[in-house]
C-alpha cells in the first residue's frame, strides 16, 4: 500500500504561485495513477487534478486549468502539484490520494476512486 504525505502550503498572495508535494513511502509507487483533491471550509472535497502513471498525461478541473498543472519524479517518489495565478477560491486544505488499483489506464476524477490519502497540506490565497 502507498502511504502520502503532503507538504508545500502556506500563504499567498493573489496572482501568486506555490508548488505542493506530495511524497510517497511504500511499494511500486509508479504504478499508480495520483490525484489532488481540495476542501474548502464548509464545502465538499472536490477533484483539482490527476496524473497517470504510466505517460503522465494529466487530466484538471475546470477551474485550474491554465493555471495549475501536475507533474511525477518517479526517482523520488513524489507527485508535484504546480499552483500558478492563484485565486482567493483556491483556498482550501489540498490532498492528494492514490488510485489503489496499479497499472490502471483510466485516469480518475471521480473522489471514490481513490484511496492512500495523505494529511492534507493548507492553502491560503489572500486578495
Amino acid at each position: 500500500q502507498v502511504q502520502l504525505v503532503e507538504s508545500g502550503g502556506g500563504w499567498v498572495q493573489a496572482g501568486g504561485s506555490l508548488r505542493l508535494s506530495c511524497a510517497a513511502s511504500g511499494v511500486a509507487f509508479r504504478s499508480f495513477n495520483i490525484g489532488w483533491f481540495r476542501q474548502a471550509p464548509g464545502k465538499d472535497r472536490e477533484f483539482v487534478a490527476a496524473i497517470r502513471w504510466s505517460d503522465s498525461r494529466i487530466i484538471c478541473a475546470d477551474s485550474v486549468k491554465g493555471r495549475f498543472t501536475v507533474s511525477r519524479d518517479n526517482a523520488k517518489n513524489t507527485v508535484y502539484l504546480q499552483m500558478n495565478s492563484l485565486k482567493p477560491e483556491d483556498t482550501a486544505v489540498y490532498y492528494c490520494a492514490a488510485d489503489p488499483r496499479p497499472w490502471v489506464p483510466v485516469l480518475s476524477n471521480e473522489l471514490a476512486q481513490y484511496d492512500c490519502w495523505g494529511q492534507g497540506t493548507q492553502v491560503t490565497v489572500s486578495s
